[in-house]
């Protein structure tokens, strides 16, 4: 249940980004299902072993870097997913910044699962 109710939560937090970021478009909530499936899926694969590999330039940039590594990572998402386009690298950038702002907000929200259930 958890799990289903993160899905919809990413896929929710990409739709806002899409209503700030110029650039950044989702044609609906199908496409941003979708496009929180692949995102999760690039992130765990690609996304882990590019941030193993950069973090001493993470470490330099005091963190910075991470942003860039998650803006490439959107491009990628973009390119596989029908619905879901990014106009540039400047507007994947934003909305990986945004996107954060957003996922922290909507943790921050949510109320953690108690270790007595």
């Amino acid at each position: 249940m958890r799990l289903l109710l993160h899905w919809i939560l990413s896929a929710l937090a990409l739709l806002i980004v899409s209503h700030f970021v110029p650039g950044f478009i989702l044609t609906g909530f199908v496409a941003a299902l979708i496009a929180a499936v692949v995102i999760g899926l690039i992130n765990a694969t690609l996304g882990l072993i590019l941030k193993v590999v950069t973090f001493p330039l993470t470490v330099v940039t005091l963190g910075i870097f991470w942003f860039v590594i998650n803006a490439l990572m959107l491009e990628l998402a973009s390119a596989v997913v029908p619905g879901f386009h990014i106009s540039g690298f400047r507007a994947a950038f934003i909305a990986a910044i945004v996107l954060a702002l957003v996922n922290m907000i909507i943790r921050w929200l949510i109320p953690k699962k108690r270790s007595d259930e």
